[in-house]
This record gives structure tokens, sequence and C-alpha cells, in this order.
């Protein structure tokens, strides 16, 4: 296929900390890209914000970049970019005005806890205490999923009191706030979401995939705010004038960790683990909702068209894992890099009996305490800053370890997908990946072989997969031909005996258990 026949499909990854933009070709090779990293904002202790402006901006200068980039390499891309896919942070949550376009208050992010006394309150007052919305969305209370954070704003903000009451106010994940920008904005942008980031603002019903009646009236929250609900392969609507993509389909819209799972390939009874600023642990389970009896949640795996099959699954999520190797750079100055932490902890052969657990603002699966703080024990005369860094790494390792422990639980022997050698393989993408010792580790402490695929950024894959599979770009088959993607990925296997591992897993929970009840900790 030469140049100017060439077609493509263009993903946009809009994370915690930065925004991507990567034009793929036919055989899912990136042909361009462009990364803009974005501020956080942190107003109180446990506070996390973004500017939404700046998130927008974000976008508009990667696509143009990205296509600039494409461009300059001989590729046609001006022609040729048949769709766009949409992937995100999750449940980062934000209202703004139909009628302005603007922000009503800044969006608040996924990790940040200022909601957990109305948790508590909620606790209190429904008859089933934490997980009365369990059985209908999946969820737990939890100060993470956009719902509260949403009741939070509507308690808080003047700003948005006004326009909810006017009618002026549109609710949404970061997804839904680019949609509606891309797409027109003011002069008729789209008002949408998708399954996958629906089914983490705890409104959404998992069975009936739509927002939940009663419990938006248990909340209070006015369904006229919220977003039409889509698939993930459909087409949503086209980019507007005045973007360097005006024109081309958006037909693709994941949550991050939905995406990558898609990147990855995941059929029934598969799971992988991506790890970026938070680790997130999903196992497909197909179209049945396996609700957990050991602290995971149920969710969308991902709805590929209007009337495809929808696939559920368990998911184990980690609120700090690449956060605390920026810990270590940004806020400590232990490394000046992030990518020095390998060759730091390699420095020495085992941690040195120090454990640390990075609960920073609280831990999420499988224990859900918002009440837990971050600690490093174990330290003598003897630690020294490469213990330290090894520590930091096992505790992101340890972590995926216990959420799978979970899902072996719930899911059961028939629930999961094995090799011939009766090995379970956890697939692995995210940036932190390409730390090899943290992927050795890894593959230690699980016990079971570890794969890291030979493009690690499958979240952004993902987005292009689903945006090429509306358009007729890609089809199910190539997108789920997992065998050839085997054929170039590393496979970690562990090293480590059985006593041994046992002994380490033993004193990390000896160590986690020491983090509980912590947040009233005074000056």
């Amino acid at each position: 296929m030469s140049n100017k026949e060439a077609a493509y499909v263009g993903s946009i990854d809009q994370g915690t900390s930065s925004t991507r933009f990567i034009i793929y070709d036919r055989s899912a090779r990136p042909v361009g890209s462009h990364q803009v990293e974005f501020t956080q904002f942190y107003p109180e202790a446990g506070w996390v914000e973004h500017d939404p402006m700046e998130i927008l901006e974000s976008v508009r200068v990667c696509t143009a970049k990205a296509m600039d980039k494409a461009t300059a390499d001989g590729h046609n891309v001006d022609s040729g970019l048949k769709a766009i896919g949409l992937t995100n942070q999750r449940e980062t949550t934000l209202l703004w005005s139909k009628s302005t376009g603007l922000p009503l208050y800044n969006a608040i992010v996924w990790m940040d806890v200022r909601t957990s006394s109305i948790c508590r309150k909620l606790e209190k007052e429904l008859p089933g205490g934490r997980t009365h919305f369990v059985e209908v969305c999946g969820l737990p209370i939890s100060t993470y999923f956009s719902a509260l954070k949403l009741l939070w704003l509507m308690e808080n903000v003047d700003a948005v009191k006004e326009a909810v009451k006017a009618g002026d106010a549109l609710f949404g994940t970061i997804d839904t706030w680019l949609i509606w920008n891309l797409t027109g904005g003011i002069n008729g942008g789209i008002h949408a979401t998708d399954v996958s980031n629906a089914s983490r603002t705890m409104l959404m019903n998992l069975k009936t995939l739509d927002w939940d009646k009663p419990t938006l009236k248990t909340l209070g929250i006015p369904a006229e705010i919220l977003p039409k609900i889509v698939s993930n392969s459909e087409l949503i609507g086209k980019f507007s004038k005045g973007w360097a993509v005006s024109g081309v389909p958006i037909s693709g819209c994941l949550g991050d960790q939905h995406a990558a799972m898609l990147g990855q390939s995941c059929r029934k009874g598969e799971a992988k683990s991506t790890y970026g600023t938070g680790a997130f642990i999903l196992l497909n389970t197909g179209e049945e909702i396996i609700q957990s009896k050991h602290g995971l949640l149920s969710t969308l795996a991902f709805k590929l068209g209007p009337k495809a099959p929808t696939n559920y699954a368990l998911e184990g999520s980690i609120a700090i894992a690449g956060a605390a190797v920026q810990w270590l750079r940004d806020s400590l100055g232990i490394i000046s890099s992030a990518s020095e932490i390998e060759e730091l902890a390699l420095k020495v052969e085992s941690c040195g009996g120090v454990y640390f657990v990075p609960a920073f603002n609280g831990l999420f699966a499988p224990w859900w305490r918002d009440d837990a703080r971050g600690v490093c024990i174990g330290i003598t005369r003897f630690t020294s800053k490469a213990h330290i860094a090894r520590a930091v790494l096992e505790s992101m390792c340890f972590q995926v370890k216990d959420v799978l422990d979970s899902m072996h639980k719930d899911a059961g022997e028939g629930g999961e997908v094995k090799n011939e050698k009766g090995e379970f393989l956890l697939r692995v993408d995210g940036g932190a990946t390409v730390n090899s010792l943290l992927m050795q580790i890894q593959a230690d402490l699980l016990g079971s072989p570890v794969e890291r695929p030979a493009d690690i950024e499958t979240t952004a894959l993902g987005a292009a997969y689903a945006a090429g599979l509306a358009v007729g770009f890609w089809t199910e088959d190539e997108i789920f031909a997992s065998e050839e993607k085997l054929k170039t990925a590393t496979i970690f296997r562990s090293t480590l005996n059985e006593e041994l591992r046992k002994k380490k897993v033993e004193s990390w929970c000896k160590a986690v258990s020491r983090t509980f009840d912590l947040a009233d900790l005074s000056l």
C-alpha cells in the first residue's frame, strides 16, 4: 500500500498527568505521536484537581503536533485518518455550563479523598451500608467514584448549585467533557459517555447499561445533567471546525483500564495489569457479572458496538503505584528521574527487611481503607536509599499480588484461562513496565509468569482498536489475535522459592496492617 492510499486511526490517551495523541497504521504501528503534561493541583491534604481547560488545550496541541510529525515523515494523514478513539482517566469528575462552555469548578481527580465524610454519612443512613449500591452498580460507597464527587460539588460550590437549579449544568467524566468540546461545545456539542466510564460513576445499572433511577433518587442527582450512554465502538460524532483533525469521526471511547484490556486482547478468563500512576488489574469474566466476596469491583470490560455482547470484568484498583516513584523523585529527591529507580534498586539483592506501603490517600482493593496512611517499616542503621527504592518497587508488586489472589478466589478454577503448564499468565502494560526488575519482582511474588508486550502503550492502542473496529478499519479477529502478539512479547518467570515467597507475603501483610487508622494523626 503506497502512502497516498494509506489509512490510519488515531487515539487520544488522556491520563492523570499527561495527554497523548498517537496515529496508527493498519499494522497497529505508531506513525506519529505527541505528548503534553498538565498540572495537578493539591489545594488541601488529600485533594487533587485538574484545570479542565488545560486538559482541553493539551488535546489541541497533541493532535496538531502529532499530525505534523506524521506528515513530516511522509504519511498522508490529512486525507488518510479514518477515525479517532478516546481513552481517559476514569472517575475524574466535573460540571460545566452548557451556555458558556466553561467549567463550574476544577475537575476533581479520581484519587481525591475529600468526599470521605459524605461516604461515612451515606454508609450510616443507607440500609446496606457501604455495599448499598453494589448489587446494582458493582461498586461500594467510596471516595473513588464519580457520584460522590458530584454530590460534593452540588453541596459545596455555589456556581454548581445555581447552574443545576437553572438547568444550565452538564455533568461528565473527562471523556464526556472532551467529546462535548471536540464535537462543537456550545454549538451543538454531543453530551455522551461510554458504558465503561459510566460504570465507574456508581450511577449506572450494570445489567441495563443505563442510569439507575432509584440510585439517582436516593442520592438526589437530577437525571437531566447526565450524558447519554453509548457503547465503546460506534460513531459518536465528528471533530468540529477549528481542530487539526476536523471532520474525522470519533468512533471509540473507553476508560483507560478498559482500553488497556482491549489493547491486550483479553478474552474471557484473561487478565491484565496496567502500571501507571496507580495500578489496575482486570479479569475478563465474559457475559457474566461476578459479585466479588474478596474486595474487588464488578465492572464493564467492554462492549464493542451497540448490538455487541457486553463483556464484564472483576477489577482491583491500586491508588499508588508509579506515583510512589514520582514521590521518591519529586518529594524526597532520592532519584532525579523515574528511570533511575531500577539502577538504584539493583545495587542491593533484597530490600533488607524494609517494607513500604504507599497508602498516601488510603488503600483501595482489596482493603478499601480510606483511614490508611503510608508507612515505611523495618528500617535499621543498615538501611540505604537503595533498600528503600527496592521496597517501593516491591510495594507495587505486592499490591498487584493481593488483588490477583482475590481474583483467583472470586473467579474460581473455571473462570481463568491457563497455559499448557497450568500457569495463569498476567499481561502487563503501562510506562512502569519498561523496568525489567519490577517485572521480575512481580513474577517472583506471583509465582507465575508475567507477559510484557513489545508495545507497552496498550491503553492508547485499545482506543484505536475500538475506533477502527467501528469504521471497518480492523476486524475483531485481527484485534484479538493474541498468539501473534505473544511471539514478540517478553516473558518473566519466577525464580523465588515458595518458602521465601510465603515469608515475604506474611511480612507485607503485617506492614499493611500498620497503615490502618492513621488518618487522624496530628502534627
